[in-house]
């Protein structure tokens, strides 16, 4: 596909969704994404892209944006959640960059979708436009949304997350699984830090079992400390970026840990509370002219930091097959056989979380080059 009259709808406006029209767009591709909230607001977790995801997005235009706000952390560890011993240590600052192109990057969600928003042709956002189902036709696809109104496009592009209504529409209803883990998240200014090691680092702390453990790095310049800490918890299931959490539960849960750990909660005054969902790798992902892409396809435990990493790939692989194919339905199976391998693995070895406990060998993640991977 090229420069004409075709469109291609993607519905959602999340990182994946604004980062595959941006990749469109550059192709001389005609997009559409149809966003259900009102506006953007300053919502959500803070975000980790390592140089794989940062590789993607300096392709699109928008690294400059991303590093004048974000943190580069200098290394990552692991330790062990009672002796604090260092069982894996992965230099990255400039090392990464040396090494992958591009550095690992960590910054608020929204600042990174604020850079994409600004990339984005104009009139390419349509704010307001949640899909309420749609109908394959030959020659694309006929949404039905919210409020009434009906549009065709001439390819969909499902990057609604992990509750996709596009996936649904493919494959059927289905919920996405509980993990039996709810995960807190916080973000500590650095002047209550004061002391505390590694603070320039992202940090893992292993804990008793898998599911359990501390993530800490750097945000905004290096100037406040993100605290992302997972427990099992089997009795909580609200699925949310904004509801708050206990810092007093959060404390209680990792009472049993190292007292470097123990200081970062020390020093939280509020924190966030959301459950934990996934879904099992899919057999397909496309059909006709509609696709997934994303958490819509392969939602993942944030164990790897790979979520939105994996979702700018497969921007960037679909862009790139849409535009080497001219036959819709040869693209989409392109993208699909391209990026199917990875994303299942990344899936599996996240549900798993043995990534780099004890290896400092980030090669096979890091790594990957979405713009030149064989298609």
């Amino acid at each position: 596909m090229g420069e004409g009259d075709s469109v291609i709808g993607i519905i959602g406006g999340g990182v994946g969704g604004l980062a595959t029209a941006i990749a469109l767009a550059r192709k001389g591709i005609r997009v559409q994404v149809f966003e259900q909230s009102s506006r953007f607001g300053r919502v959500g977790a803070d975000i980790n892209l390592t140089p794989n995801a940062v590789r993607a997005l300096d392709g699109l235009g928008v690294g400059d944006d991303l590093r004048r706000t974000a943190a580069r952390p200098a290394r990552r560890i692991s330790r062990t959640w009672n002796t604090g011993v260092v069982t894996s240590r992965l230099e990255m600052g400039n090392a990464a960059e040396e090494k992958y192109g591009s550095p690992q990057l960590t910054m608020h969600r929204a600042d990174l979708l604020t850079a994409l928003e600004q990339a984005l042709p104009e009139g390419a956002l349509r704010f307001g436009s949640k899909l309420a189902g749609l109908t394959p036709e030959e020659d694309g696809a006929r949404l039905e949304l919210v409020d009434g109104t009906t549009e065709h496009v001439d390819v969909l592009i499902g990057a609604d997350g992990i509750h996709s209504v596009v996936r649904s529409a493919l494959l059927g209803q289905e919920h996405p699984e509980f993990t039996g883990v709810v995960a807190y998240r916080a973000v500590v200014p650095g002047e209550r830090l004061t002391g505390v090691p590694d603070r320039d680092a992202f940090t893992k702390w292993w804990g008793p079992d898998p599911a359990t453990q501390i993530v800490t790095f750097p945000l905004t310049r290096g100037n406040d400390t993100f605290i992302f800490a997972t427990t099992p918890q089997d009795d909580w299931r609200e699925e949310s970026w904004t509801t708050p959490g206990s810092v007093e539960e959060l404390r209680a849960a990792y009472s049993a840990f190292h007292p470097d750990a123990r200081a970062l909660l020390d020093a939280c005054d509020t924190v966030l509370k959301s459950a934990l969902y996934v879904r099992s790798p899919l057999p397909t992902w496309s059909q006709g002219c509609v696709t997934l892409l994303g958490d819509a396809c392969h939602p993942m435990m944030p164990f790897m930091a790979q979520g939105a990493g994996m979702a700018i790939e497969d921007a960037v692989v679909l862009a790139r097959s849409i535009a080497a194919h001219d036959d819709v339905a040869n693209a989409l199976k392109a993208y699909e056989v391209a990026r199917v391998d990875r994303t299942s693995r990344v899936q599996t070895q996240s549900r798993s979380n043995e990534w780099l406990k004890d290896s400092s060998n980030g090669d096979w993640v890091y790594g990957y080059d979405a713009w030149t991977v064989p298609l």
